[in-house]
Order: structure tokens, then sequence, then C-alpha cells
């Protein structure tokens, strides 16, 4: 069995893999860096996820990378434009030839002795492969992409019709004409609803709960303005920190005042509904940011509703039948395809299991250092977007906090970095605290921990991220280097 060694390497060549990859070529150019990707292609979620109108739920200048930056006018773009970015990148930084395809890492083994991990990965015919390196960077996102979630509904098995989760769309799948049900009320669901409606006869929304709804311009009005005058790279800039500093204050606005926010957002709802649903469908009991708000671009969801294509209804599943679902209300639904639009399941790492020394650790039961490293984990990352903005924002700032921390190592001449919490930091919520989604309060305790304090209390705030992992001295009292 060969084993290689990488002095970096990176789980994951999705939007965030790529991103710390193209970092260390351009920080830390001397070091022999790897990537692992369990599929056969770049990208991640956005090579994964291929049901109908799939696209990006933040704006793409926040969401694409600072060091790239995204230079359409597309505000929410389409996953396929979006996977072809993150190729692009790939190849611009040189890192295509560095990703290692279709191999499933499975196990992560520290030895003090040897001061390296030893990762092992299956192919998909089940031969093993090892790789030993000297730092290793988990990039697998939060969720596990073989499978979705799916709830218990009673009498699934009864349904005749096709049954279908987004996140394993298959290609075969034709509803032109016909009767569509989605089950849901997130991203996924809203976005599907107005794709689909475009060719089936009907398409039902069915919501145990609402969700917050606000629409934005697919188009970014201002940008094209000003690159009427101003330069390309300067109008895109501008567009990133416009939309950073706008994507903040919403936040803030809503956390310090959420019953004037909740206001705002539902009149943007009824002047867009214009009769076509009841208000109520869309008026959760949940104050904004508590869980995600959804955004659609143009009005597409409501254009759909008014346009009759498309109805919500707000109930739960009493139980499947041969036909359709049959409600707690009483009332049935008919529809000859059924898309279970209900979420995913939490998973850290990609489901790869750690060892320190032969002891076991679950990254469920760690605290995280400035939402990076793992408390008592020896020179392993483990990168986490943002849930109240652009993911890639905190992502970014991440592997440039990843990248001025192997600098300072090669600096001090030293080989191990561990974060060491003191006594009774510990608490018993996850990262996503600040969250009631169902997934979140399904799959919390796969998540890493909060601390009480900083450096191991997750704030989800760029401002703070920002001077924390780009500005503050790498060394610290919690910062054990040896």
């Amino acid at each position: 069995m060969n084993t290689d060694h990488y002095d970096v390497l990176i789980i994951g060549a999705g939007l965030s893999g790529i991103g710390m990859a193209c970092r260390l070529a351009t920080a830390c150019p001397e070091k022999r860096v790897g990537i692992i990707e369990r599929r056969h292609a770049i990208g991640g979620t956005w090579d994964l996820f291929r049901y109908p109108g799939v696209r990006s739920d933040s704006d793409m200048f926040t969401f694409g990378y600072a060091f790239r930056p995204w230079n359409e006018l597309k505000v929410l773009a389409d996953g396929p434009s979006i996977r072809d970015y993150v190729v692009a990148t790939a190849r611009e930084y040189g890192i295509e030839g560095k990703i290692r395809f279709g191999l499933s890492t499975t196990h992560a083994s520290w030895s003090s002795v040897d001061s390296r991990w030893t990762v092992t990965a299956v192919d998909e015919l089940g031969e093993k492969q090892v790789f030993t390196t000297g730092f290793l960077i988990g990039c697998t996102g939060y969720y596990a992409y073989d499978r979705g979630y799916i709830p218990a509904f009673p009498d699934l098995d009864r349904y005749q019709g096709r049954f279908v989760h987004p996140q394993q769309w298959p290609e075969d799948l034709n509803w032109e004409g016909k009767r569509v049900l989605v089950i849901g009320s997130g991203a996924t669901a809203i976005t599907l609803v107005p794709a689909l409606a475009a060719k089936a006869a009907h398409v039902t929304m069915l919501q145990r709960s609402p969700g917050y709804v606000f629409s934005v311009p697919s188009r970014d009005a201002i940008s094209a303005a000003l690159l009427r005058v101003l330069p390309e790279r300067v109008v895109y800039a501008m567009a990133r920190q416009r939309n950073i500093a706008l994507q903040r204050l919403l936040y803030r606005a809503a956390m310090r005042w959420p019953k004037r926010v909740r206001a705002l957002l539902l009149a943007g709802v009824r002047r867009r509904l214009d009769g076509a649903a009841t208000l109520a469908d869309f008026s959760p009991a949940y104050d904004p940011w508590t869980q995600r708000l959804c955004v659609v671009p143009d009005n597409d969801l409501f254009d759909a509703l008014r346009a009759g294509r498309a109805s919500v209804w707000t109930d739960s599943i009493a139980g499947f039948t041969e036909t359709g679902v049959r409600l707690s209300s009483g009332a049935s639904i008919e529809a000859d395809i059924v898309i279970s639009a209900t979420g995913f399941h939490l998973q850290v790492l990609g489901g790869m299991t750690l060892d320190v020394d032969g002891i076991a650790r679950d990254p469920g039961t760690l605290m995280t250092y400035k939402g990076v490293l793992l408390d008592g984990i020896p020179n392993a990352a483990v990168l986490f977007g943002y849930i109240n903005a652009s993911w890639t924002l905190k992502v970014d700032l991440a592997a440039q906090y990843v990248c001025r921390l192997i600098q300072r190592m090669d600096e001090r001449a030293v080989d191990v970095v561990v974060p060491r919490a003191p006594p009774g930091q510990a608490l018993d919520v996850c990262i996503l605290d600040a969250l009631t989604s169902g997934y979140v309060t399904r799959g919390e305790g796969t998540l890493p921990r909060q601390g009480r304090d900083a450096p191991w209390r997750v704030t989800h705030r760029y401002e703070v991220d920002r001077r924390v992992l780009l500005e503050d001295p790498v060394d610290d009292a919690w910062l054990e280097m040896s």
C-alpha cells in the first residue's frame, strides 16, 4: 500500500476546499498541498445538487471569493454558473492537479511521536488508500452528501406516484403536465416551486410552518450603471463591500428590533402576493433570523402564485394515500410526483472519525477555537461558514487565518500547534445555537460545542471575525506551540 505525504491535506474540493487551496498557493507556495474529494468533480454542493432552478441563496458578490471576485451582474447565480466559477478558480490557481478524486475519507489518526496525521480513504471499490500530512483541514461543509433527510411519513409505502428528494434528483424525472407536490418551506422548496411551475400542470407547496421570504433583483442595476464610468475591478469590489454592509445591517436590525423587521418583511410579502395566497402562509411564528431567511429573485415565487400555477398549503401530513397525501385538517392533495424538500442530515468532516494517539475524539464534544481549530486537536482546522450571511465570507477569513498560523509555525520552527481551553469553558450548545431550524435541532449533537467566552465562542459576526482572524496576533495564551 502506497502512502503519500503532504505538508497540508485538505478534505473536500468544493467552494471551501478550493478557496483554502488557493489561499495556500498564494501565502505558502512552498508547501506540498493535497486535496481528497469523494466525488469525481470539483464543486461540492454545486456539483451534487442538480434539481431544477438550483441557485445560491446569498448574493454572489459576497458568496464569491474575495481574491477572485464574481464579475457578473447576476445576483443569485444558478448552480451550473457557480460550479463553473469554482472550477475556473481552481484552474487559475493551479489546484486541479492537486486533487485526488473518487476517495472518501473514513478516519484520521494523529501520532504525537511522528507529529503527523495518517488519513485513511477508500475508493468506490472499497480499496483503501493512506495519506499522511503535517496539517489537516476539513472543508466538507456541514451535511451528509449520500442522503437527504426524509421524515417518517405515515403510509409512505402506499403512494404509487414518484417520490423524490432533491439531493438525489433523478435525471429521468418528467414533470411536464404533472401535478407536483413539494413538501417543505426552506430555500430548496421556494427554488423548486417556480422552476417546476413553468411546465407542471400545478405545483403545491405544503409546509408545516411558514418561513420568511423576501425578493431581491436578479441583476445588480447599481453596478450595471457604475460600469459605464468606473473600471470593472472597482465596481465589483464596491458591490461586495456594499452587500456585506447590507447583510450585517439587516441581521443586526433583526436582533435589535425583531418586531419592526418582521413587520417590514411581511409588508413586502403582502404587496407581492396581491391576494394570491393568505399572509398567514408567509407569517412565521419565530423572529427573523432565528432561522435563515429565504430569498427569491425577481418575485418568481410570488409570480407563480399570482398566475395560479402554484399554491401554498400550511398543514401537516396525516398519511400518504395511493394518489397523494392526507392532511391533518382532513383535506387531501393529489399528486403525480411528491418532492420531499425536507432538509439534510448534519455531518462534520464528511463523517470521518478522529483519534489522537489512539484515543477517539468526537468533534461534537469539542469547542472550536476562533471558529476554526478544535480544542485539544493538534494541527487540524475545520472551515465552517456563516449562517447569517454568505457562507464564503467566514470560510475565506478562516482560510487566511490558517495560512497565518502555518506561516507562524514556520517562523517559530515548531511542528505542532494545539488550542487548549481552560476548565469550565464548554457549554452544552452547538456552534449553531442561534438557529432553531429543524436540521439544527435534529443534528446539533454532531456539531462542535460553544464556549462561554472568546476565543471559544462562535459569534457569527463578520466585523469581529475579520479582526480576530486577520489582525490579532496568532500567538496567545490558549495556543500551545511545540
